[in-house]
C-alpha cells in the first residue's frame, strides 16, 4: 500500500517544479518583451527597474549604489554595470553622496527623467495591458499577494539569520492590505 504522505509530498515537488520553472520562463519572457518593448527608448528590462526606482518620490533626492541594490536585489556588482551603462548614455547621474563622500549617490538625470516620463512610461502601460490581459484586478492582487509571500520565504533563505523586524512589520501590513 502507497504512503499518502509519499504521494503528497511528490505532488507537492512535482507542482514546486513547474512553479518555479514557469516563474523561471516568466522572467526570461518579461526580459525579452519588455526590453523589445522599451528598445527604441535605449533601455533593458533592467534599466527599466532602475529608472523606476528612481522615479519614485522615496529616492527623489537619488539613492545610493547600496540602496538601489538592496531595492532591486541585486549585487552591487550586477548593478554597477547596469548603472554605469545608464550613466554613460546620459539616463543617470552618479555623484558623491554629500553625507558620505566615500559613498557614490545615483540619482536620474534631466534627458533620463524625459525618455522615463515621455517616451517610456506610455509604451510600459501599454506592456502591462498586453501582459495582464485577462487579468482582473482581484486576479492581480492574488498573484501579487503569492508573490510577496514566496520572496518573503526567498529572503529568508538568503538572509537567514539577519531578519529585521521593521523591514518585516511593514511587509506584512502591506501584505494584509493585499491579502484577498
Amino acid at each position: 500500500m502507497e504512503n499518502p504522505s509519499d504521494t503528497e509530498e511528490t505532488l507537492r515537488f512535482e507542482m514546486a517544479n513547474r512553479l518555479f520553472f514557469r516563474l523561471y520562463q516568466c522572467a526570461n519572457m518579461l526580459h525579452k518583451t519588455g526590453s523589445r518593448a522599451v528598445e527604441a527608448e535605449g533601455l533593458t528590462t533592467q534599466q527599466w527597474a532602475v529608472l523606476g526606482a528612481l522615479s519614485r518620490s522615496d529616492a527623489a533626492q537619488g539613492m545610493s549604489v547600496a540602496e538601489l541594490a538592496r531595492y532591486l536585489m541585486l549585487s552591487r556588482q550586477n548593478l554597477a554595470g547596469v548603472v554605469g551603462r545608464m550613466e554613460r548614455d546620459g539616463h543617470l547621474l552618479v555623484t558623491a553622496d554629500p553625507s558620505d563622500r566615500r559613498s557614490r549617490r545615483v540619482t536620474m538625470s534631466q534627458a533620463g527623467r524625459t525618455i522615463w516620463e515621455t517616451q517610456a512610461q506610455p509604451k510600459i502601460r501599454d506592456y502591462y495591458g498586453l501582459a495582464l490581459d485577462g487579468f482582473s484586478v482581484k486576479d492581480m492582487v492574488h498573484v501579487l499577494h503569492y508573490l510577496l509571500l514566496m520572496l518573503d520565504n526567498m529572503k529568508r533563505i538568503d538572509q537567514p539569520d539577519s531578519a529585521d523586524e521593521d523591514l518585516q512589520l511593514v511587509e506584512s501590513f502591506l501584505r494584509q492590505e493585499v491579502t484577498p
